[in-house]
């Protein structure tokens, strides 16, 4: 056996006898929880020749090896000549397998390898939905909606009162008084001036080639600012300005607030005894 890094050295240095060498590597699809089967394009199989399979990556690990399946594949797959069947396929099975062959012959050991890409696709999960339950009638408002299991990449649909939204709102009956963009990669939908109209349970579609998941309706309310409320508020707080005013100047009338009383107190706190003439000779007297 061959240490697997002088596998590609040796093959290059030594002509291969009744076997080719495939320069292209091909791409098998299969869909998440079915079968798929890696070919392995050699010719028949020989009591001589011996095969391992190999997924490769950060490291290799090992899925055919001395004539027994290793690791996951053990007991959900199976070989077939060169082939390996794979029941119940699992994202987790993508990426790029190789099958190495080894044969004895007269001018000594012949190799060869064919490597098969295997992508795996996915149906999206329930999206992820984000819609505010409150608005204001002219502000801007952006739901969004988002799938992170779908492969290919899903494409968003928005849906109103359980309707369709078109791409374009002038064509939508739904929306005829509203203004919004739709953007089916990314799953947003923002309205520029949402409006009393808008107001309806929305909800959210991601779809690609394998399937469709729609999450919950949810219900977003548009309301019109209360002009009147505000107008109510700032005429109170007006008041009750004024009637603070008017309470100062009170009590600056009844005296209160008098400056002359405080400025009196103040000095008289802040005034320092001071020292008669006899009272200095006598202390000066006593120093000496």
């Amino acid at each position: 056996h061959l240490p697997t890094r002088g596998l590609t050295r040796f093959f290059r240095d030594h002509k291969a006898c009744g076997f080719s060498d495939p320069k292209d590597h091909h791409v098998v699809t299969a869909i998440e929880y079915q079968e798929v089967i890696l070919a392995c394009k050699y010719p028949k199989k020989t009591v001589s020749s011996r095969l391992e399979w190999k997924k490769l990556g950060r490291g290799i690990s090992f899925v055919y090896y001395q004539q027994a399946l290793q690791g996951a594949f053990k007991d959900r797959a199976e070989l077939i000549d060169f082939s390996i069947r794979i029941k119940n396929v699992t994202r987790n099975d993508a990426g790029k397998y190789r099958c190495e062959i080894s044969a004895p012959s007269e001018q000594g050991q012949n190799l060869a390898e064919d490597t098969v890409t295997l992508e795996v696709l996915v149906a999206p999960a329930v999206p992820s939905c984000e819609v505010p339950s409150s608005a204001l009638s002219g502000t801007t408002v952006e739901l969004r909606c988002q799938d992170k299991e779908g492969n290919p990449a899903p494409e968003y649909t928005w849906f109103k009162d359980g309707i369709r939204l078109s791409g374009n709102p002038r064509l939508d009956a739904q929306s005829t008084n509203s203004s919004y963009t739709m953007n089916v990669k990314s799953g947003s939908l923002q309205f520029n001036a949402v409006s009393k109209l808008d107001s309806g349970e929305y909800s959210c579609e991601a779809r690609n080639s394998v399937g469709h998941r729609k999450c919950p309706g949810k219900r977003m309310q548009v309301d019109d600012l209360n002009i009147s409320g505000i107008i109510a508020a700032v005429v109170v707080v007006a008041i009750v300005i004024s009637l603070c005013g008017l309470g100062v100047c009170y009590a600056q009338r009844k005296g209160y607030f008098s400056k002359e009383t405080s400025f009196q107190k103040s000095g008289s706190a802040s005034k320092a005894p001071t020292m008669s003439e006899n009272d200095f000779k006598h202390t000066k007297s006593f120093i000496i």
